[in-house]
């Protein structure tokens, strides 16, 4: 027996020299609250909080209007110029003045801007993002569906402002329309931009293919398109209905309505408030959408 074997012994008499601490290693207090392993299995690493819904939201818009800043820019301007074209063709049959042709031709116009980017768009995008697998790196990320479909289609429904600012303000000048009540458009534009890109969004996710999202959006800009550069009072009954079921239809009687001499500001706020109403239901069912694909 060694030296320090020996006075091992006799500070501890049941303790042998096999049980000697290895090579003077001293015990600290940190190693006794160390849980050790059962079953030869390490002990797991608590997970990290979930992001909130306002700073998970504001980083997917960021991440989106990034992206689409570079993809979706000459679309835009494909929106914007066939809107313009439309109310140059629609000039040719619709005299100028505060008539209702003519605030139903700009109002539409301006508001299909918003239906070609945010519906049309962004229903391919979901669709196209379903069938290749994207949605499994959303699935990976601590961040609520609702911030992924609400940043996607805050992202989308950004780029349609210049377009719509341009479309309304060249259409009033060429139907003779009064400037005044533009101003309407900084609620029109957020909130047709909603509900469109709810639907948009729902209609890529629940589409089984993504041919049939793609077909889906372009339906959809097909009756903003037919629905809304034409006043509602002229349209047959059932076509009425189906004018009425659509989104955009209570932006563009909004719209519309400040075109008038004297606009009637209660009906602009109730036109706006119904158009909130079916945008906060449109990305609910949106939101829906999402987590049902992400999960299957």
């Amino acid at each position: 027996m060694s030296t320090a074997a020996a006075a091992t012994s006799e500070r501890d008499p049941g303790r042998g020299p096999e049980q000697a601490p290895e090579h003077g290693r001293r015990r600290s207090a940190g190693d006794a609250e160390t849980p050790a392993p059962q079953h030869g299995r390490p002990a797991a690493a608590p997970l990290a909080p979930g992001a909130g819904l306002w700073p998970a939201l504001a980083a997917v818009y960021r991440a989106q209007l990034s992206r689409a800043r570079v993809a979706r820019i000459p679309l835009l301007f494909v929106a914007t110029f066939q809107s313009l074209g439309i109310m140059v063709l629609m000039r040719g049959v619709v005299d100028g003045g505060p008539g209702d042709e003519a605030r139903a031709v700009v109002a539409g116009s301006s508001v299909l801007v918003v239906a070609f980017v945010a519906l049309n768009l962004l229903a391919q995008y979901f669709g196209q993002l379903r069938a290749s697998g994207g949605l499994d790196h959303y699935a990976t990320l601590p961040v609520p569906p609702a911030a992924v479909v609400l940043g996607a289609a805050g992202a989308y429904a950004s780029f349609t402002v210049p377009g719509v600012a341009v479309t309304a303000v060249a259409g009033a000048l060429l139907y003779q329309l009064p400037l005044g009540g533009l101003w309407v458009l900084a609620a029109v534009v957020p909130l047709a931009g909603a509900a469109l890109a709810g639907l948009g969004a729902a209609l890529g996710l629940l589409a089984p293919r993504q041919e049939l999202a793609t077909l889906c959006g372009q339906l959809g800009m097909s009756a903003a398109l037919l629905l809304g550069v034409l006043p509602g009072g002229r349209l047959p009954e059932p076509v009425r209905w189906a004018r009425d079921l659509l989104p955009s239809t209570y932006g563009v009687e909004a719209l519309a309505a400040t075109f008038e001499p004297r606009p009637d500001w209660a009906s602009v706020v109730a036109d706006l408030g119904v158009c909130a109403a079916v945008g906060a239901a449109a990305l609910a069912v949106a939101t829906w959408a999402y987590h049902r694909a992400a999960v299957r």
